[in-house]
């Protein structure tokens, strides 16, 4: 019978922290340890041997050591601070002085009362009270532990990072199952990992060589924080030794165990339960809370995140500026930045930035969600296996917002906004038609789409939904750029999909559609009867178009209201084209069209047709990748890189630069995601410009816009549909001031203004106006530079209150 356990000479505690056969030649225990002092600056270099009197005076306040003289410290030192403690192995000490730190309202001496230490460095002015065992740790500057049962290290800790130490065999790495529970998309975390690491690991399952190669760039190249390593080679993260570190302003009280845990700078940690095998990224400027009941394990937290009321997370990256919270679960899962999630559990999934989910009864497995999300009550996503083994998985582009209640079976895949009404969905779905309302009819026994429903019913969750991406994005330190916008170049394709399958369904059903409507108003002004298709009474049976290969069964799949969706995808495309054309001009990347353009404008060119020609040429251009890539005119194919929009070649050039040992590090392979932001502003321009040859109709070798007059009137109606936008915000939610029943538990309208306020005062609804008002001014902008002739855009401010 083995004992669990041993027994220890105690003139060895706190020694032979590595073991002999895993120290290279010529070092001694402490080799790496004395790099990470030196590297975060804990007073290495510093520190003295006692002198009699301290030696004297610290056992006259109950002190006591295994030996005095490996307890260095450095001047100036009181040994006063000093009290019932007892202190094992090398012990060093900053400076020590009567201070008295303070966090809020919570103030502590400076000094070490109450508490074993072992093996530890410890910076300048730090308090440690009642802490009953901290063990191989680096503590830095002017921390604060108290009350804490247990912080130590182990010589292979990992700190979260999925690699293995010297002498470990592969099998102790730690992997997280993102997107399938079978573990076939599995991927190694490492400190600094963002969710396009995750999905270039995840998605590419095919590529075997580049799956080689980033488990061994993690291997050899991801870092701990706490210390700076000039040579990889000799302090690679494989190396047996390192040591725990809490960053320089850090607060950690009234905690169970912590082991094997990394917390970086201006981190505060209250009432933990057991936080193990982690690293938590700090900073003064983005400062990571922990609170009370959490209980993490093999995990990465990253700045400025926030995991209170007993959350639980195991084998899990939290994202940058995170909230997890009121008892959530997150299991076997990678959340982007700028997520919220409260209550419910999290398993195996691979979920881009800003997603939220708040409430406890939801449950979400086994996915993939492109960004922008949001789980409602009750929603129960990937619940429903339907096979003998649990590999399936549901893929859902930016925008995923399944409703009340709502449960989806694997396997399925949605585009980018759908909207999914409330019921039990019991077959697998694939919808292809992005900003789409799915509806299970029951009582008809037949799968409901309408297309293109948030443009015609509900802008103001649309474009409440791109502003929260934006203001929400808190990161100081923003290491990928996200996609705000709902009309990109992914869903501008996603539409293009669309258009081309109603068209075929309606051929098939002998309607064609030749009567696409091109109008730019596709949708009825409020009053309207079927202003909201939830109070439109009409019957079922009028405006549909059957469809197929949307649901996995042979009962009726129904396009509800095809041809003004048509109209409102064209609409749309031709939206996304010119405010993307806007966007490139004002913002000066025109570069020589640009110059071009003023120098035509100079030479008697009012209506700026050199410009147009210039534009033209420049856009249709491109770089010889860009070339080889286009298909018809255009790059098809976009890749939304853990909600980064980029082109599919760029990607697959990563790829091909990391299989070939071009870019050996995360750190390469992150400046590359900037690279690629950097050029995103000239391809999303030549996309749109290409786009809209398509829905100007394009017949000949010259573009449309490129025509005389055709751009500055493309300008003007760019404002015209802005306006409308605008106006359909305030119309969208005007729906619940309006709306009867929203009015019965008031007894007049004076009551429910002075709750619920109105409608024009809304917040959203003024940030709409000041979207607009944005819009036009560049607009104007460019008129006035490239179309002096023209007359100024007209303003638009129909439906619009006073």
């Amino acid at each position: 019978m083995k004992w669990e356990v041993g027994l220890l000479s105690p003139e060895r505690y706190g020694y032979d922290f590595i073991p002999p056969e895993h120290l290279p030649p010529g070092k001694d225990e402490y080799w790496i340890r004395n790099a990470q002092a030196a590297g975060g600056k804990a007073g290495a270099g510093s520190w003295r041997p006692l002198r009699a009197a301290e030696i004297e005076a610290l056992e006259k306040n109950g002190n006591r050591a295994a030996a005095w003289d490996h307890f260095l410290v450095t001047d100036p030192f009181d040994p006063a601070l000093i009290r019932n403690s007892s202190f094992y192995g090398l012990v060093r000490l900053g400076a020590l002085e009567h201070k008295i730190l303070n966090h809020h309202d919570f103030c502590i001496p400076a000094g070490i009362q109450n508490s074993r230490i072992v093996s530890c460095d410890i910076g300048t002015n730090v308090a440690i009270q009642d802490c009953s065992l901290i063990s191989h740790y680096i503590i830095f500057s002017r921390c604060i532990l108290s009350r804490i049962d247990e912080l130590v290290t182990t010589n292979h800790a990992k700190f979260g990072n999925g690699i293995i130490k010297d002498g470990e065999t592969g099998d102790l790495r730690v992997w997280i199952d993102v997107m399938n529970e079978a573990g076939g998309r599995s991927i190694l975390p490492f400190a600094g990992m963002i969710s396009a690491d995750a999905f270039l690991w995840a998605a590419y399952r095919d590529d075997g060589e580049l799956l080689e190669r980033l488990v061994d760039i993690t291997q050899k190249t991801c870092g701990t924080i706490g210390g700076a390593f000039p040579d990889p080679e000799e302090y690679g993260p494989g190396r047996r030794g390192y040591y725990g570190v809490v960053g320089s302003g850090t607060v950690i009280k009234s905690c169970r165990i912590i082991k094997d845990t990394a917390v970086g700078e201006g981190a505060y940690i209250k009432g933990a339960n057991k936080l193990k095998n982690l690293t938590v990224l700090s900073s003064q400027e983005e400062s990571t809370q922990i609170g009370e009941g959490v209980e993490l394990v093999n995990g990465i937290i990253g700045y400025g995140s926030h995991v209170f009321y007993g959350a639980k997370a195991v084998r899990f990256v939290l994202g940058n500026q995170c909230n997890l919270k009121y008892g959530a679960r997150l299991i076997h899962s990678v959340l982007g930045d700028n997520s919220t999630v409260s209550c419910c559990e999290i398993l195996n999934n691979l979920v881009f930035p800003v997603h939220e989910q708040h409430h406890n009864n939801s449950f979400l497995i086994a996915s993939l969600l492109e960004g922008m999300s949001n789980m409602a009550a009750g929603a129960t996503v990937g619940s429903n296996h339907n096979s003998r083994s649990n590999d399936g998985e549901i893929r859902a582009g930016r925008g995923f917002w399944p409703g009340l209640s709502v449960t989806l079976k694997h396997s399925s895949r949605f585009a980018s906004f759908c909207l999914i009404v409330k019921g039990d969905y019991p077959y697998e779905l694939n919808i292809p038609l992005p900003f789409s309302l799915v509806t299970n009819n029951v009582r008809m026994d037949r799968l409901e789409l309408m297309p293109a429903y948030f443009w015609m019913y509900n802008l103001y969750a649309l474009e409440r939904n791109s502003w929260k991406t934006r203001t929400r994005d808190r990161r100081k330190n923003r290491v990928q750029r996200i996609e705000a916008e709902y009309l990109a170049p992914d869903t501008a394709e996603e539409i293009l999909g669309a258009l081309d399958l109603m068209r075929g369904w309606m051929d098939a059903a002998g309607a064609g559609a030749e009567r696409e409507e091109t109008a730019f108003q596709t949708c009825p002004a409020p009053g309207d009867p079927e202003e909201d298709p939830e109070y439109d009474y009409s019957s079922p049976d009028e405006d549909v178009l059957l469809s197929r290969g949307l649901e996995r069964h042979k009962r009726p799949q129904v396009i509800l209201k095809p041809r003004r969706a048509l109209s409102a995808y064209r609409e749309m495309l031709f939206y996304y084209g010119m405010k993307s054309l806007v966007e490139y001009l004002s913002g000066g990347a025109a570069g020589g069209a640009a110059d071009g353009a003023a120098a035509g404008a100079a030479d008697g060119d009012p209506e700026g047709i050199r410009f147009c020609a210039d534009l033209a040429a420049a856009l249709e251009a491109g770089d010889g990748e860009w070339k080889a890539a286009a298909r018809d005119g255009r790059v098809k194919d976009w890749v939304n890189l853990g909600g980064q929009i980029v082109p599919a070649y760029r990607v697959d050039r990563l790829r091909k630069d990391i299989r070939e040992g071009r870019l050996n590090s995360w750190e390469d392979i992150h400046r590359r995601y900037a690279a690629m932001a950097a050029a995103y502003g000239e391809d999303r321009a030549r996309h749109a410009w290409s786009v809209l040859a398509l829905v100007c109709g394009k017949t000949g070798k010259t573009h449309p816009l490129a025509e005389e007059g055709a751009l500055n009137a493309a300008l003007e109606k760019t404002v015209k549909i802005a306006g409308w936008v605008r106006d359909q915000v305030f119309a969208s939610r005007a729906k619940d001031f309006h709306d009867p029943f929203r009015k019965i538990t008031y007894r007049n309208q004076r009551e429910m203004e002075q709750v619920i306020g109105r409608a024009e005062d809304n917040f959203f609804v003024r940030v709409a106006e000041e979207k607009y008002r944005d819009l036009t001014s560049r607009v104007e902008q460019i008129r006035r530079r490239f179309f002096p002739a023209a007359s100024p855009a007209p303003q638009n401010r129909n439906n619009r209150p006073g």
